[in-house]
Order: C-alpha cells, then sequence, then structure tokens
C-alpha cells in the first residue's frame, strides 16, 4: 500500500504470491489506494436488492411495518464495519445516505414529504449522523479503558498545559485524506 510501495515480489514454498489491488476480509472490500468507493458500491446494491423484495413482497406499508424491516434487515449492512471504512467523500455519503432516503419512501402516506421531514416523523437520523456518535462511543471507550487497547495507537493526547483536562486530544495535521480520515 501506499505511494512509495517497491512492490517487491512475495514467495511462499517457492511460489510467487499474485498481486492484488483489492481484498474482501471480514465483509469489508479493502483496496490498495484505501478508498472505500467499492465497498460503499457493494454494500448500496445489496441494500437496494433487499429494500426492493421488501417493496415487492410487503403489502403492509405502515410505520411499524417499514421501520422494523429496516432497522433489521437493510441498516445493518449499511453499517457493518463501519469504524473501518468510514465514509469521507461526499459522492460516497450521498450513496448511502440514498438507501435510507429510498427507505422512508416506503412508508404509506408520507411519499411526497421532504427527506427530513420523513426522518423526523419515523423517528430516525441521517446516517452520517450515527456513524459520528458511532466514532465519539468508541473514541470514548477506548480513552476511558473500557477495551483492553492502547490508547496511544489511536489518540495522541494533548499535554501542552493547556487548560482543561487530561483527556484533551491532539489533533495532528496529515498531508494525504486516506491518513487524515482513518
Amino acid at each position: 500500500m501506499g505511494f512509495k510501495n517497491p512492490h517487491v515480489d512475495y514467495f511462499m514454498d517457492a511460489i510467487q504470491i499474485q498481486e492484488v489491488y483489492e481484498e474482501k476480509d471480514s465483509g469489508v472490500i479493502v483496496s490498495d489506494d484505501l478508498k472505500w468507493d467499492k465497498q460503499c458500491v457493494a454494500v448500496v446494491k445489496k441494500a437496494n436488492k433487499l429494500l426492493g423484495m421488501i417493496k415487492r413482497d410487503f403489502i403492509d406499508r405502515s410505520k411499524a411495518t417499514i421501520l422494523a424491516l429496516y432497522k433489521s434487515l437493510i441498516r445493518p449492512h449499511l453499517e457493518y464495519g463501519i469504524q473501518v471504512w468510514n465514509l469521507y467523500l461526499a459522492k460516497d455519503i450521498k450513496l448511502i445516505e440514498g438507501v435510507q432516503r429510498r427507505a422512508t419512501k416506503l412508508v404509506h402516506g408520507i411519499e411526497n414529504w421532504k427527506y427530513d421531514d420523513r426522518l423526523k416523523f419515523l423517528g430516525l437520523t441521517r446516517l452520517d449522523k450515527r456513524r459520528i456518535r458511532s466514532d465519539l462511543v468508541k473514541t470514548f471507550k477506548i480513552l476511558n479503558g473500557f477495551y483492553n487497547i492502547n490508547k496511544g495507537l489511536f489518540f495522541d493526547l494533548d499535554d501542552g498545559g493547556r487548560r482543561g483536562h487530561e483527556k484533551n486530544l491532539f489533533k495532528r495535521r496529515f498531508r494525504l485524506d486516506t491518513r487524515k480520515f482513518f
């Protein structure tokens, strides 16, 4: 990975290991440039298939039915492994949010409402807000020792003598977006 990758040939038992540019690991497609567009497209494709199935097979389009189906069948696909492939490109965020947009249109009687009004009526939040909340919860748990993880691997604590408490985080500057949004 990376721009300075020397592309060395690797061997195992005298057999050359094939070089690949993307690999699926634990259900997440990781590419050599660490862009998540292929993962995003795959997730949206799977979620849209499920939305189509719901639209074809369920006659009852009440709020309770569609919410239960969406929360149990579709949203888990949109949020699986999101801590790894967290979206930062606007095109990917729009693509993922489009699935929830289409799902909210399935509820009978609110198809023509504005998206934010549909979300409010259904008690849902935008997926980007859910991702931010999830990141904040993970950060809190790591900093407060809920996981047996060395927090220095993830965060730089600000010990610059500024006002506040000892858990202030220092934000480094990065040249590349792949590292900035890692």
